[in-house]
């Protein structure tokens, strides 16, 4: 996609064969110009560089969040309100909208120059934070080992072990199956007799506690008889009654968040659960723009597109400073925690976090965490025969999450480790500790700038070839973090223009590409020096 190309926009509009408009917008790619956007599981993929296929911003999401939002390496960029398809072919982005003509706009020269002006005009940042814990401390989340059979036994032995075998407290996720189903909010009496008392146990260790919600509700309870008498449900289309929506566990109705009595009540039961129990927060679960199809569904707000919905969902956690998404849409610069979507335990998907996470904070989403550590795809973990587990790709798992503004453990290290592997990861969850209070200072520049907290290397040095760089990321301006993401104990790193420092304390001159023997208890980093420093090849 990079040819000699005129810098010009063809816009068009047409009707489809139902009479319907449609907007188009053709952006010939320019020498040396590169795209980022609209789909943060599409990091690995970005800058667009091969034919893709078009992509419908308003029912796909890839299990993560989408954004109506373009940018190139040349200042250029792009916005709706609205979703909008996507595709890239023939050396051209090319974009199809129902709604309006999405014209591009240009500011300054650079991908930050773009990024910047895009968050000012569209998505400007509130000047607030989540909570700042989820940046100084690891998170840790009963997912992996508990799976559905959460239970207050195992979750105080989960957070006991945590302090038996030297990792900090932090946040504690307790996942899906503590309630007794879906759209009630009771702790199952069976599996937790004293949901109170483990709550201050968990407190007493020094953890913040979150529950893992979902806007499901389930058939035929009382619950649902009473939101669906309210009018609190979506309901399904051309009728009075509740849709039931079909996701990952089974077929449920939903709330209708676009009503704000609805949205009020689902909150009013969250500060409740609060109130009664000491919770500090939620995990919000859910909310793909794929349940919201409109073609299936009614709801409070007339002509709700499928992401007015996970819109919603959004909103919620801003009455919460502990919450956690995977699903969004806009939203950039607010006080969320993002999360990647869930991954398998291998290389392959290791090496999609740093694209990935950069991708989420040029796409607004500064607060951003990097999946689990080892990935969140239980099939992963299932039947696991730690004999043949590759102990290695858990630690270099948890050296790319340890640089990164926040991490999070499930599989217990110290289950699948032995102590030698276990003392490297143990290593990681300290150095995230004791670059917190960096990494919060530069989470409080985001939330008043717009700058990401991990940025693309293209980001921040422009013009110096790193446009196409997936194994290297900056934390804030200062440290340049280039982990290991293969099997192999060694890789290539190219240093940016001015004075590097390692992680041992020797020091380089930029402008150069270094070549690196790693061994496997080492994650290298650099620190930005001023130019003063006498520097070694």
């Amino acid at each position: 996609m990079r040819k000699n190309t005129l810098l010009f926009v063809v816009l068009i509009f047409i009707t489809d064969i139902y009479g319907q408009r449609l907007y188009k917008t053709d952006i010939p790619v320019v020498k040396d110009e590169y795209w980022w956007g609209g789909v943060v599981a599409y990091g690995s993929r970005m800058p667009y560089l091969e034919p893709l296929a078009e992509y419908d911003l308003a029912l796909r999401n890839n299990n993560n969040q989408v954004v109506p939002l373009f940018l190139s390496s040349k200042g250029r960029y792009l916005w709706s309100d609205r979703p909008f398809r996507f595709e890239i072919a023939g050396n051209t982005l090319k974009i199809t909208s129902d709604y309006e003509q999405v014209a591009v706009q240009q500011s300054g020269s650079t991908l930050r120059d773009a990024c910047l002006a895009a968050s000012r005009k569209y998505f400007p940042p509130t000047g607030t934070l989540p909570d700042e814990l989820f940046f100084t401390m690891p998170q840790y989340n009963t997912w992996i080992e508990l799976m559905y059979n959460q239970n207050q036994e195992d979750i105080l032995k989960y957070a006991q072990a945590v302090s038996d075998n030297g990792f900090p407290a932090g946040v504690l996720m307790i996942d899906d199956n503590w309630q007794k189903y879906y759209g009630n909010f009771d702790f199952r009496p069976e599996k937790f007799p004293d949901a109170k008392g483990m709550i201050r146990s968990l407190h007493d260790m020094g953890f913040k506690l979150m529950l893992w919600v979902c806007p499901f509700v389930s058939p035929d309870s009382p619950e649902y008889r009473g939101l669906m008498a309210d009018g609190y449900l979506l309901k399904r289309k051309g009728s009075d009654r509740p849709a039931i929506i079909n996701w990952w566990n089974g077929q449920s109705a939903c709330y209708d968040l676009t009503n704000p009595k609805a949205f009020g009540h689902y909150v009013s039961i969250l500060k409740g659960m609060q109130r009664e129990y000491g919770v500090d927060g939620f995990k919000f679960d859910a909310g793909d723009n794929s349940f919201y199809d409109p073609q299936y569904i009614d709801s409070h707000k007339k002509d709700a597109a499928s992401v007015d919905h996970t819109m919603a969902w959004m909103k919620t956690g801003l009455e919460f400073p502990f919450n956690e998404y995977r699903a969004g849409w806009k939203m950039g610069g607010q006080p969320l925690v993002q999360r990647l979507g869930d991954k398998y335990y291998s290389y392959s998907a290791l090496q999609s976090l740093i694209p990935e996470m950069t991708a989420a904070g040029l796409l607004g989403y500064a607060y951003t965490c990097p999946d689990m550590i080892g990935g969140g795809q239980i099939a992963s973990f299932m039947d696991l025969d730690t004999k043949d587990f590759d102990q290695n790709l858990i630690v270099r798992s948890a050296q790319a999450h340890a640089l990164m503004p926040m991490m999070q453990f499930s599989v217990a290290p110290w289950r699948v480790l032995d102590k030698e592997h276990l003392a490297m990861v143990r290593d990681m969850a300290d150095l995230h500790r004791q670059f917190g209070e960096y990494i919060v200072g530069c989470a409080r520049e985001s939330s008043v700038t717009g700058e990401p907290v991990a940025r693309h290397m293209a980001y921040s040095f422009p013009d110096e070839g790193f446009e196409t760089c997936k194994d290297q990321f900056m934390l804030g301006d200062r440290y340049m973090v280039a982990p290991v993401v293969t099997r192999e104990n060694k890789r290539r790193i190219k240093l940016p223009g001015g004075k590097w420092k390692d992680d041992k304390g020797k020091l380089y001159s930029g402008g150069q590409t270094i070549y690196m023997e790693i061994p496997i208890n080492r994650l290298v980093y650099f620190e930005k020096q001023p130019a003063k420093q006498t520097t070694v090849n």
